[in-house]
């Protein structure tokens, strides 16, 4: 059984946003070990500088390595990672597996995105869409996308 461990920069402050990761945690306990870990997200100002924002990246960044398990595979959330259809996102996974990964860690920045050094850190920069969406949102479409890959990977009717 593989483990998958979410990384999360923020909190879900929202009941409703919070209610749907509970129900693909709990879908998902059938298919893998499942940790998700929130970070701190830097406070910034309403009208952050370059800098500013490229120095909260960076502790942002030294709060996701201290956390990230050692070993496995690596995948960060970002605009300008590889766009895959659920089908090859799953076979990704499957893949890893069948290489001898057990352990696949996906990291989902905060408000601002990710440091590019965790970015080149990662085995895969997985891009959920060209669109913007808030990060809370991204979390649980990432939940349900995980547990979509699961799914092809056993032939369930749950991706049509």
């Amino acid at each position: 059984m593989q483990t998958v461990n979410l990384l999360c920069v923020g909190k879900l402050k929202e009941r409703f946003y919070a209610d749907a990761c509970a129900e693909y945690q709990k879908r998902l306990g059938r298919y893998c070990r499942l940790s998700l870990t929130e970070l701190p997200e830097q406070r910034l100002g309403d009208a952050p500088s370059d800098a500013e924002v490229a120095a909260a990246l960076e502790r942002e960044a030294d709060a996701i390595f201290e956390r990230l398990p050692r070993g496995g595979a690596v995948i960060a959330l970002c605009v300008e990672g590889r766009a895959l259809s659920s089908a090859a996102l799953a076979g990704a996974m499957a893949d890893y597996a069948t290489r001898g990964v057990s352990q696949l860690s996906f990291l989902i920045g905060g408000s601002f995105g990710m440091a590019e050094r965790v970015k080149r850190a990662a085995d895969l920069r997985l891009s959920m869409s060209a669109m913007t969406f808030p990060h809370h949102l991204a979390r649980v479409m990432l939940l349900e996308q995980i547990y979509r890959a699961y799914q092809i990977q056993a032939g369930t009717k749950y991706h049509k």
